[in-house]
């Protein structure tokens, strides 16, 4: 009896652990059908072939970005404007993980999960992609980088829509390079858009952060002055400055960009705080996206390090690492009263749910910082930004908060020249973030960036 009744429960067990496997493989297919049939080892979607009949892919302006016809791929028909959108839409071989054509591939080739990929034309839904960006102002961008390696990202701090997004280096996808060894230097990064899955040392524009940092825990900042002689010993090491700027105040050293004071800065606020600080504005934080695409994890971590390196993060070095697209989104957020829009690039792809306006695709606001912190970080910026009007620097003639950067990388290499900020005008909310590498100065190389963009945008 005891035998029967153990062999009873031993089925009954068998027979619940199938039937709850079934269910939970039932739901995971549900749930990661997209995501498993675009694997590499699918080779129909993994391969170009999966794009010849795939959906159009529109501007935000209707402009035709690509298209398929007679089992062939094909995209605008200007190579420059082709080059300045590859890390947007994607390539053929589907090299650019981040690109359109990679991330929504299953929805462009018209996959359904019950007939699978071949689907026959009648019953094919709507595949095509309309984006958010501006293609005129993406060409604009491209251009003003001048065949350096960055990129360039504007967005709309209100709504999230990204408007401009440009990766370089670049290459035309209707003539794809073959690289090898000799030419692979040209291409280092090719693969890369250098707004979502690339971070740089950002130098003075982590100003913006350190700058938050000292608003909420140093009580007396406001009433402090800070001595520049061009050098400041911290811990035996110099922090070095470009000018001895004499004696300043807080709001002098943030437009004159003062290593010397903002290193002194962050010794007061200290470790814990500048990193607590940094993680409100999203650094070491990996759970970012632009629509479905993942932006890569900024880093910021000095703690325990001692003061120079505290000193020298707090001025954008050491071991600081910036996203652009996550600085554009700080700039959004001051911008903002401390909240900053979730940046999304694919504006409509087709489905119901997105004619009925429940926008799936478009994250919710990302707090960041009090809207006090916000407006008095504002007030900082837009110092900084009467400087850099003084010196040449027009936003297409509309107001803007701003910060640059020169960020040193050693190696005897150029700096990385840096440029964020935001438009401050309710009418063309942009909030915008540009990095040249080996640019030089940021004033120099990183503002004609956005200076061309924003101008294609605004005109």
């Amino acid at each position: 009896m005891k035998r029967i009744l153990t062999r009873s429960l031993v089925l009954w067990f068998v027979t619940f652990a199938f039937l709850g496997g079934m269910v939970y493989l039932s739901v995971m297919t549900v749930w990661h059908h997209n995501e498993w049939v675009q694997q590499p080892f699918n080779g129909h979607m993994a391969s170009a072939n999966g794009l010849s009949k795939a959906g159009k892919i529109y501007d935000r302006n209707d402009k035709t970005l690509a298209y398929s016809e007679n089992n062939e791929r094909y995209y605008s028909d200007d190579e420059t404007t082709r080059e300045a959108l590859l890390h947007v839409i994607g390539d053929d071989g589907l090299n650019i993980s981040t690109g359109i054509q990679s991330r929504y591939r299953t929805g462009l080739s018209g996959y359904n999960f019950i007939l699978g990929a071949g689907v026959p034309d009648s019953l094919r839904p709507n595949t095509d992609l309309k984006l958010t960006v501006d293609a005129d102002a993406c060409t604009a961008a491209y251009e003003a980088m001048n065949g350096k390696k960055g990129c360039c990202v504007v967005y709309n701090y209100l709504t999230g829509e990204v408007l401009c997004d440009v990766s370089a280096p670049s290459f035309d996808p209707a003539d794809p390079p073959e690289i090898t060894e000799e030419n692979e230097d040209e291409y280092d990064g090719v693969y890369l858009d250098n707004v979502v899955s690339s971070r740089f040392t950002p130098g003075s524009v982590f100003k913006i952060i350190t700058a938050a940092a000292a608003i909420e825990n140093v009580p007396d900042i406001y009433d402090q002055t800070f001595t520049c002689y061009g050098e400041l010993d911290v811990e035996g090491n110099p922090i070095t400055c470009e000018y001895a700027h004499g004696t300043q105040t807080f709001k002098e050293a943030f437009a004159n960009s003062c290593n010397c004071a903002f290193a002194q800065i962050a010794t007061q606020v200290g470790d814990d705080k500048m990193k607590e600080t940094a993680e409100k504005f999203g650094f070491n934080n990996d759970s970012f996206k632009m629509s479905e695409i993942p932006i890569i994890e900024s880093h910021y971590d000095a703690v325990g390090d001692g003061d120079n390196a505290l000193a020298w993060s707090g001025i954008g070095q050491y071991t600081d690492l910036a996203n652009p697209m996550l600085m554009a989104m700080i700039s959004s957020a001051v911008a903002n009263d401390g909240t900053a829009a979730a940046p999304y690039i694919v504006e409509d792809d087709g489905n119901l749910i997105d004619k009925l306006n429940i926008a799936v695709n478009k994250g919710g606001d990302v707090p960041m910082i009090s809207a006090d912190t916000a407006s008095k970080v504002k007030e900082l910026m837009k110092g900084s930004a009467e400087s850099y009007s003084w010196r040449g620097v027009s936003l297409s003639g509309l107001p803007f908060c701003a910060k640059t950067g020169t960020a040193e990388v050693g190696e005897d290499k150029e700096p990385t020249a840096w440029f964020v900020g935001f438009i401050d005008d309710m009418n063309h909310p942009y909030a915008f973030a540009a990095t040249v590498v080996e640019g030089g100065y940021g004033i120099q190389a990183a503002t004609p960036v956005v200076e061309a963009a924003i101008s294609a945008l605004v005109n």
